[in-house]
């Protein structure tokens, strides 16, 4: 910290304040300087000056006067986020479109973007700090304000200058992007899952050409001559696209392409060019063909849709908080053709989503996508705050695994995973000292990761949790560091030269 800025925590403690710091924290903006500080064990955005009339006025707080300056104790509030981010630009999401490798740091708590921070800053990589889905802010009772709102005051916390991103994930609605532009997300990841015809992909040729035909002459007429009988060289590998499936693509895909220029046209509006938008077409139960990629990405440029990434559904299965199930050789021979269409098509990421923890087949991503690739997660950082609960206080921890056992079919309703649930120890025969081995072992993984809902609606298991991690944040932050540095390393990336 600067000299003003050990000012500032000297007047607190004189104040008759107990006052501890972070030391990577520190901004910055006109006469103010600005810190993330402890108070009476309490975080708050403190805004210090020579004198109150050199504050700036957008924060709300108290106001301290001591010898030589002034400090205002802001509470971690929406308005003064949306005050730090007009103060301090950096503390604000921006589009990430133009780096190479980007991970998606899903955090359902609103605590853990310090971890993801000291893990990704030292790899050349850009983190998504602020990212979730309605689904995640149904069952956590938040919303994308404060999904913003709680990354604001950590990166300052942080100090982190470098830019990150903010990802309103899997939106299907107009109405639900507004919602996320409106907080500040800089990325929305579009769900096409309503508006493409999924179930086309079985239908015999009959019922193809029947609703192809009903799609007009005029559109019947250019996908015909596009695409019909073609055959493709992307980058050295072949794609071909014989006419019934011309048709098939055509079906499946073509209203949800239109609605895609409807959610782009609205990006352009609100942001101009400063947002990401990703296709997310993933949330199907059959692979996406290399041919049908192909077909998406030509026809979001025919509608001049620039698109910053691109989710297929990928062989094999990418289930939450474990590692890939699937034959590998066959899932790197279609990965490198999905890759080969990203590169002839300007160079937009593909998206890997369920992407934490699926070791075996990081190799592969980095190698065929060259780390320019998006690697979403969510869960994960879940389960190293459970980690960190069972290391910290051994009987909340067995507290929240009885209850995950009780709301598991409820969360089974929204979530598709497959664990063995015999294979879990039995929780008596496990010490305390063995219980943060449970969130390596998968069956035992898959029931914490799905049933957060439950166990956070419990408010005695809430309160206990949170309180827990605000006491031991550090705990916390060095499991989330060596579980994010192991992602990394495993794509291939390497740590920054000094």
């Amino acid at each position: 910290m600067d000299a003003f800025l050990s000012k500032l925590e000297s007047m607190l403690s004189a104040s008759g304040r107990r006052v501890s710091s972070y030391t990577t924290s520190s901004a910055i903006a006109g006469d103010s300087a600005l810190a993330i500080l402890r108070v009476n064990g309490r975080k708050l955005l403190c805004v210090g000056a020579s004198s109150e009339n050199a504050l700036l006025p957008a924060f709300q707080g108290e106001v301290v006067v001591g010898d030589g300056g002034v400090v205002k104790c802001c509470p971690l509030t929406h308005e003064n986020a949306v005050a730090l981010r007009a103060s301090v630009p950096w503390t604000a999401p921006v589009s990430l479109r133009h780096r190479r490798t980007t991970i998606g740091c899903g955090d359902r708590l609103g605590v853990a973007t310090p971890g993801h921070i000291r893990a990704v800053r030292e790899y050349d990589a850009a983190p998504v700090l602020a990212q979730q889905s309605i689904r995640e802010l149904t069952l956590t009772g938040r919303t994308y304000e404060n999904v913003v709102d709680d990354v604001t005051f950590l990166v300052l916390q942080e100090g982190y200058t470098d830019g990150y991103g903010a990802d309103g994930d899997h939106l299907k609605t107009l109405v639900d992007i507004d919602t996320a532009v409106d907080a500040g997300m800089a990325m929305i990841t579009l769900d096409l899952t309503e508006k493409m015809n999924a179930a086309a992909e079985k239908w015999g040729e009959a019922q193809v050409c029947e609703a192809f035909e009903a799609l007009g002459e005029r559109v019947c007429s250019r996908i015909m001559d596009t695409y019909a009988d073609q055959v493709f060289d992307v980058c050295g590998e072949v794609v071909t696209i014989d006419a019934l499936e011309a048709k098939r693509c055509a079906v499946m895909y073509l209203r949800a392409m239109d609605f895609s220029r409807e959610a782009y046209d609205l990006l352009k509006k609100r942001r101009g060019d400063a947002f990401d938008l990703e296709i997310s077409i993933d949330e199907t139960e059959a692979p996406t063909l290399p041919a049908h990629h192909l077909f998406i990405i030509r026809e979001l440029l025919y509608r001049d849709i620039i698109v910053s990434s691109l989710a297929p559904r990928f062989i094999g299965e990418f289930q939450k908080a474990i590692d890939y199930i699937g034959d590998l050789a066959e899932f790197e021979r279609q990965f490198r053709v999905h890759c080969a269409i990203s590169h002839a098509h300007g160079e937009y990421k593909i998206s890997i989503h369920s992407g934490s923890d699926k070791f075996s087949a990081y190799p592969i991503i980095g190698k065929h996508t060259n780390l320019r690739v998006h690697v979403k997660t969510a869960g994960t950082s879940w389960l190293e705050a459970v980690r960190a609960i069972a290391a910290a206080d051994p009987d909340l921890y067995r507290r929240m695994h009885a209850m995950a056992f009780e709301v598991l079919p409820e969360a089974l309703k929204l979530y598709h995973i497959t664990p063995d649930l015999g294979r879990i120890p039995v929780l008596e025969t496990v010490s305390d000292a063995d219980l943060p081995g449970l969130m390596d072992q998968d069956d035992a993984r898959q029931l914490v990761h799905v049933t957060y809902g439950g166990l956070l609606a419990d408010e005695k298991i809430s309160s206990a949790f949170f309180a827990r991690l605000d006491a031991d944040e550090e705990v916390y932050y060095d499991f989330l560091v060596k579980h994010f540095v192991h992602h990394l390393e495993e794509l291939g990336l390497n740590p920054k030269s000094d």
